[in-house]
């Protein structure tokens, strides 16, 4: 019997008032599947691999794409792919299997296992497990992530050290961000209680006894790994071999490999009492303190897909992105392994299709957005400022005959009209019902976040649209002196040129054209930000970057 969880929404679209939808056939979930992965895949591009469970019965077991693009090798289901922070939920269950074993307790100081932590006396390893401790993530400092620095072999007191005297984000337990040195310290707690490096403790508690056989630490340099894929990025428009990383440095943050099949082993084993108490179970899903907020446990993010309790995992890491989810209430699990961290599907994307085909397989797939005819005179009544709070609105505008979105600091989506007053973001499940007066005048807006949830209401204002920003032309040696590489915090911001069109492409994301307003202020149409360079003459020694409020800083490479 699975466990359950929480339900912590619910749903707009109740199925038939309410009654619990009958569950789609094998065979259904099966096309459905395949259907859904032709549409995401390209024959010659990287690709995923996808399994989607109801229990132990397997509905869906299939892959699409290539495993290497230099020798053209297909892609089946059955290849190994490195998992990225997917790892974060075996190391949040070794912590709790061994505070069961008596090795150590979620109370006890950081420094009680890695003595000498600056720090460390008020640091519990419970806030490692839910990302509270404030430690300073090393994946944010650019002079680990930037050059070679994350190229490097490094023992774990080696890689501690690395981030070990860096400033805290904030003091323990008062916040939370997403912290991989957290979960590298979490591995340290691991080596120190067990007395065993932190994977083969999680090889000898889980992996073993659960005939995980493709599953382990994802360290390349002793030997090969059978059946493990190739890992992509994009380079502009081409494919490339994604960044070398040594897999001594993901440490218990993100250094596993596995597949489909053992995912689903796992999550069999989880999520059914096989791998630990109840109480650590529920202390593994119940967000505490300023992870509530979050929806974060212990190596778990919990939520609501189409109503039902969802817990999950996603991990990105060079070359390759995944994302593990469960549906306790119908037991549902889907596990998508991609061999990219870049183009189509990516990260997000992952995490869509798993979202898709769950939702399908549970018998409340997300609306199909349709579009009904909608002329440009009409919605001109929607356009307008909604304001959600003092710092953040939506502006509304109608653009080449379409009505877009666009909060505060954020992309211009288009919207599709698919009833009255109903909209969809464009490649999304978002939707947006507008709201009218006694009058019959728009009045408010209500954006339900992946078509969850009771919707965010933002009432219209009174606000003019904001004017549209001038563009300039500037001569080919003035955007000659922008072009090259920019770096904060790892993240790489690249500007080049496509003919005579600048254009900008951050780590991981597709490249934007942008626009001259001078010949030291360039800005973005598909989102609110301004990038200055600087100094205004000759070659540019940073470029800041404005967005939503937020200022930040790329040093140009050497």
């Amino acid at each position: 019997m699975h466990r359950a969880a929480i339900v912590l929404f619910v749903p707009l679209f109740a199925l038939c008032g309410g009654l619990q939808a009958a569950l789609p056939s094998k065979a259904n979930v099966a096309r459905f599947a395949q259907q859904s992965l032709s549409a995401n895949c390209q024959p010659d591009a990287p690709g995923m691999a996808v399994l989607v469970a109801r229990g132990d019965e397997v509905l869906y077991r299939g892959a699409c794409g290539k495993a290497s693009l230099e020798l053209g090798v297909p892609l089946s289901p059955d290849q190994v792919f490195r998992i990225g922070s997917v790892t974060k939920q075996f190391a949040a269950a070794a912590a709790l299997k061994l505070a069961e074993d008596g090795k150590l307790a979620l109370s006890d100081p950081l420094t009680k296992f890695v003595p000498g932590y600056p720090g460390g006396d008020e640091v519990t390893v419970e806030m490692l497990l839910n990302h509270t401790s404030g430690i300073r993530s090393y994946t944010d400092m650019s002079s680990i992530m930037a050059g070679t620095g994350i190229m490097q072999d490094l023992s774990t007191e080696k890689l501690i050290d690395s981030f070990k005297d860096e400033k805290p984000d904030f003091g323990p337990g008062e916040g939370w961000h997403y912290n991989n040195s957290g979960y590298v310290l979490l591995g340290a707690v691991i080596e120190a209680a067990s007395g065993q490096p932190w994977h083969v403790y999680l090889d000898e508690a889980f992996f073993k006894p659960l005939d995980m056989a493709h599953t382990g630490y994802g360290k390349d340099t002793d030997a090969v790994i059978p059946g493990h894929v190739g890992g992509y990025t994009r380079n502009g428009e081409q494919w490339a071999q994604a960044k070398y990383i040594s897999m001594t440095q993901p440490h218990a943050a993100g250094a596993l490999v596995s597949t489909v099949d053992d995912l689903l082993k796992w999550n069999r084993a989880l999520h059914e009492g096989k791998v630990l108490r109840d109480d650590s179970y529920r202390a593994m899903v119940t967000p505490t303190g300023k992870a509530v907020a979050n929806h974060y446990g212990h190596g778990i993010v919990v939520g609501t897909l189409r109503g039902e309790s969802l817990l999950q995992h996603g991990g990105g890491i060079f070359g390759f992105s995944s994302y593990l989810l469960y549906l306790p209430d119908s037991d549902t699990t889907v596990a998508v392994l991609y061999n990219a961290d870049a183009g189509l599907p990516g990260m997000l994307g992952t995490a869509r299709i798993a979202n898709v085909l769950a939702a399908h397989a549970i018998g409340k797939p997300y609306p199909e957005s349709k579009p009904i005819d909608v002329d440009a005179a009409a919605l001109g009544q929607y356009e307008g400022v909604y304001r959600i709070d003092e710092g953040s609105a939506r502006v509304l505008r109608v653009v080449d005959g379409r009505l877009t979105s666009q909060r505060t600091g954020g992309n211009a989506f288009p919207l599709v009209p698919i009833a009255m007053d109903t909209f969809l973001f464009e490649n999304s499940f978002s939707r947006v019902v507008f709201e009218r007066d006694a009058q019959g005048a728009v009045a408010a807006m209500r954006f339900f976040l992946e078509d969850e949830g009771d919707g965010e209401v933002a009432p219209r204002s009174d606000e003019p649209l904001p004017v549209g920003r001038s563009e300039v032309q500037l001569p080919r040696q003035a955007l000659d002196r922008i072009v090259g590489e920019y770096v904060h915090q790892g993240v790489v911001m690249r500007f080049f040129l496509e003919g005579d069109t600048p254009k900008v492409q951050l780590t991981g994301q597709p490249a934007f054209e942008i626009f001259a307003e001078s010949p030291s202020t360039f800005f973005l149409k598909v989102v609110d930000a301004t990038l200055e360079f600087s100094p205004a003459d000759g070659t540019p020694g940073k470029v800041v970057l404005r967005q939503g409020g937020a200022v930040i800083e790329y040093l140009r490479k050497d």
